[in-house]
This record gives structure tokens, sequence and C-alpha cells, in this order.
């Protein structure tokens, strides 16, 4: 029997990282086209077959983005680990924001769950801010630790996609593939 090293074939630490962040961009952008062919005859069908995939991706890509934060803390703490108390509270803002996301999302899909957990208006209003918040933050952080994990001008693309999609929910498409664009060079620190 031949030895081998588990090393060799064992993922890196944080290999997911990029990958993540880009299929929960892809899945954003997928909401966004589905959603718009959704409304191309004036009104949302919630029993159409667009809306129902849109919400089924958008709630993937959320699970995805959670997974992206969690990796990023650990990526963060790793690499520098000094800054832990805001690496830690960013963390808990884009998970709890994430889950009110999903919370949100799932009422939507499944409207007995809605009726029997309807979100407060807290969870609507601030679930979205604590995610943005939380993501960007751990960007941010990305971009200015040594060595660098993402240009500076990644979180910039981020929040301008955040932004596009908060001022119309028709700029979706759009919004996704800014924040697509601010993810692409995410990268590990190399050895």
């Amino acid at each position: 029997m031949i030895a081998t090293d588990s090393r060799a074939t064992a993922p890196a630490p944080y290999a997911w990282l990029r990958p993540t962040a880009l299929t929960a961009s892809m899945l954003l952008f997928g909401y966004g086209i589905l959603r718009l062919l959704d409304g191309l005859d004036g009104h949302r069908d919630k029993s159409a077959w667009p809306w129902l995939a849109g919400h089924t991706l958008f709630l993937l890509g959320m699970v995805l983005f959670a997974v992206l934060v969690v990796e990023l803390r650990g990526l963060l703490l790793a690499t520098s680990p000094q800054q832990r108390v805001l690496t830690d509270v960013a963390t808990v803002a884009g998970l709890v924001g994430a889950a009110a996301f999903g919370w949100v999302i799932l009422g939507d899909l499944f409207p007995r769950f809605a009726e029997a957990m309807p979100p407060p208006d807290v969870v609507l209003i601030g679930g979205p801010a604590l995610f943005q918040l939380g993501l960007l933050t751990l960007l941010v952080r990305a971009a200015v630790v040594r060595p660098r994990l993402l240009p500076a001008w990644g979180p910039v693309l981020v929040l301008v996609g955040f932004l596009a999609i908060g001022v119309e929910l028709d700029l979706l498409p759009v919004g996704a593939a800014l924040v697509f664009a601010g993810l692409f060079p995410l990268a590990r620190p190399a050895r």
C-alpha cells in the first residue's frame, strides 16, 4: 500500500472564499433577472415560476453570503487578529442581517410561514442594513490587512451595488453585477 500525504489532497483553508462570493453574487443576479421577467406584464405574480425561482435563488444567495461572512471572519482573524472585536461585531451584524433576509424570503415563498411568524418592521428595515454593514466592514478589513485579500476598489463596488439595489429593485441585475465585480479579486493570502 502506498502512503499518501493527506495535505496534498485536502483543500486549503478558505479555498472556497472566492467561489462562495462569486456564486452568491451570481445567484443575486439571477434573482434580479427573474424578477424583471416576472414584472414584464406590469405586475408580479407570486405563483408564477419566475417569482418562485427568483426568490429561491435569492434565498440560496443569502445563505452563501452568510457563509462568505463566516469565511471572511476566519481568514481575517488568521491574518490580522488584533481587530478581533470589530471583526466579530461585523460578523454578527452580517449573519443577523442575512438571517433577517432569509426570514422575509421564507415568508414570501411559504405564506403559512409568514402567517405563523410575520417579520416585525425592525427585521424588514434593520435586516438589510445589518447585512450590508457587516459584510462591507469585513470587506474593508480585507482590503487593508496585510497581505491584502481585496483591492481597495472592491468594497467600493460592492457598496455601489448595494446602493443601486436600494434605490430601485429593478436595478438588481446591475447591483449584483457590481457586487460580483467588487468580489471578483477576493483571494486568500499567498503563502
